[in-house]
Parts: structure tokens; C-alpha cells; sequence
């Protein structure tokens, strides 16, 4: 599993909320081993499970389990990095939610959002995974209620959720949730979610530029892509497409290319959940797609075009790929 890591301008609200609380954020840092000063850097990033540990301590030295929903009264739109500023130019909160959910990694790796429609209206859904360590629930509660008031924020309504969801049992004191959330409370529920009306979601938002909106977007898939070549698998699938064409690379001649050992290599790559004979294989499948769609190029063309000496070799491996032969699937293309 590869680290998980969270932005500097997301931790730097969490900062915000604990020492709200009372916490000296600063010692708590060198405590646990954390760059304080790395806060101010945009481009920095902190690991999933520090901020576990800070959430924890956290916690322990405030002796308030309801820290995390201090997050509801720090709101600024650069706490979302890029995707904040994305959401305030969207048309509506639905369009918002939308580029949250696309660009969810700049803000925090380990949180999956999901944005669908319900019979009743919108839910956006939060789930938060761990590396070693098991995520802290705070940790889900400040992005709900941080997500919530950044909401009332932008549109400048008092939004009331049709109801908020959260995982585990109800808290001991349900106040602080109550005064934050002003709706229906759901405890042990499947997700972490926000459900909305549609009318509220669908609401045009008053900051609305799209030129600007488009411009965000811009920023956010160039950052996505840096953050995206810092990982392993991304620089060795790039080799892997540029070497395919000239046979089945081998792992020392990528290892070798990357400067790397084989050992560092199959070690990095297993770090972010994959092996090289993996990536190699899906490298392939996702080519052999690409080259179908080329109606000039022949099958025997892209059997060698992905590196497989033995043309038999490629069809047997489509065939474990898409339960099909690349003929039949470039004839339902």
C-alpha cells in the first residue's frame, strides 16, 4: 500500500481548529515527529498516519473527542488548496461537489468521496482509510463539518442537510454535533455522508465565474499530474510504453533506467500496491485499447507494438483481459 499523504493547506485548518481547542500545535508536532514549518509550504505534504497520530493526541490532550468539528468555524477556501477556490467559481454547489470529488487527492489521499443522487436529493459520501494505523473519527467529522459550513460559506444560506451520517455509535454528548450539523443526526450508518435537497444543490452560487472555474480546473489537473510523476508507478509505466515497442522489457532494464536496484524498484512499486509484472500486464491491457481504436493499425502491428515476440501470446492475453478476442472487441469499438 502506498502512503498516503494529505496537503500542507488541509493539515494547516486542522492546526487551526486544534489550537482553537486549546492545543499547543507546535509542541505537538515535535512530538510526534511532524515539520511545523512545513505548513507554510502549498506544495508540501504530511503522511495519513501523522495525522492519525495528531488527531489522537490531540484528543487526549484536549479531552474533547468533538475537536474535529472546531473545523466549522476556520473555513477559508485555500484550505481545500486549488479545489476550494474550484468550488467557489462553480455554478452551484452539485458543480462544486463534482470538481471535489474529482480532485479529492490534492486535498487528502486517504478520504473517497462519492457525489450521487438519491430519491430524496444529493449525498455526498465520505469514506477515510488508514495506512498502519486505523483513521481517528475526527478525522471524518472536521472534513464533514468543515464541508458543511464552507457550503453556507459560499452560498451565504443557512444549508440545513436533509441528515448527516456518520459511522460507530452516537457520542456521549450530542450537543457540539447538533449546533454544528442543525439537522437530523444518523449514527451508525454505512458512511460518512452530507445529504442535501436538490433545490439547495442545484442553487446558482453567487461567486460563480466559469472562465475562472475553467482556469481552477486547469490548475488542479496540472498539479494532480506533478503530484501523480512523483510516484513510482507513474515513471515506470511511462518507460514501460516507451520500451514496449522493442520486446517485453525486462525489470533490471527499468530498475536500470529508473537508477534504481530491482530490489528498490519491487519494493517502491509494492508501496503504492502494485508489482512490476502487474504494472507491465495492465500497461499492456490499457495500450491494446488504445491501438484497437486505430483502425490502420493490424492486430499482428499491435501484438508487437505491446512487445509480445509470439503473436498467440497476445491473444491469449486479451482474451484473460476482456473475456473476448481483439478482432471481436475492435468490432464492437
Amino acid at each position: 500500500m502506498s502512503e498516503r499523504t494529505t496537503s500542507s493547506s488541509w493539515v494547516l485548518a486542522i492546526v487551526n481548529g486544534l489550537e482553537m481547542g486549546g492545543v499547543d500545535c507546535r509542541q505537538l508536532f515535535a512530538e510526534l515527529g511532524l515539520d511545523y514549518e512545513a505548513l507554510t509550504d502549498p506544495d508540501a505534504r504530511f503522511s495519513q498516519d501523522g495525522m492519525t497520530r495528531l488527531w489522537g493526541r490531540a484528543v487526549q490532550l484536549s479531552g474533547n473527542p468533538a475537536i474535529g468539528l472546531n473545523l466549522a468555524k476556520v473555513v477559508r477556501p485555500a484550505s481545500f488548496h486549488v479545489v476550494g477556490y474550484a468550488c467557489m467559481s462553480s455554478r452551484s454547489l452539485k458543480e462544486g461537489f463534482t470538481r471535489l470529488v474529482r480532485f479529492q487527492r490534492i486535498i487528502a489521499e486517504g478520504a473517497d468521496l462519492n457525489f450521487r443522487p438519491l430519491p430524496e436529493g444529493y449525498a455526498l459520501t465520505l469514506a477515510i482509510h488508514g495506512d498502519r494505523l486505523i483513521p481517528a473519527r475526527q478525522s471524518a467529522e472536521a472534513s464533514l463539518a468543515y464541508t458543511l459550513a464552507f457550503c453556507r460559506w459560499i452560498t451565504g444560506k443557512e444549508l440545513r442537510p436533509l441528515k448527516v451520517c456518520f459511522q460507530g455509535e452516537p457520542p456521549a454528548d450530542l450537543a457540539p454535533y447538533q449546533q454544528v450539523f442543525q439537522a437530523p443526526l444518523q449514527f451508525n450508518a454505512e458512511h460518512y455522508a452530507l445529504v442535501f435537497e436538490r433545490a439547495d444543490l442545484d442553487a446558482p452560487i453567487p461567486s460563480a465565474n466559469p472562465a475562472l472555474a475553467q482556469l481552477h480546473d486547469r490548475f488542479a489537473g496540472e498539479y494532480l499530474a506533478r503530484f501523480s510523476e512523483s510516484r513510482m508507478t507513474h515513471q515506470a509505466r511511462q518507460l514501460l510504453c516507451r520500451l514496449l515497442p522493442q520486446g517485453e522489457p525486462k525489470r533490471d532494464t527499468v530498475a536500470q533506467a529508473l537508477h534504481l536496484s530491482q530490489r528498490t524498484l519491487q519494493r517502491r512499486l509494492q508501496e503504492e500496491g502494485t508489482s512490476f509484472q502487474q504494472l507491465l500486464d495492465d500497461t499492456r491491457r490499457e495500450l491494446a485499447v488504445q491501438y484497437l481504436a486505430q483502425p490502420d493499425l493490424t492486430l499482428l502491428e499491435i501484438a508487437y507494438l505491446l512487445g509480445f515476440a509470439d503473436p498467440s501470446n497476445f491473444f491469449r492475453a486479451f482474451r484473460r483481459w476482456f473475456d473476448s478476442t481483439p478482432g471481436e472487441y475492435r468490432a464492437q469499438m
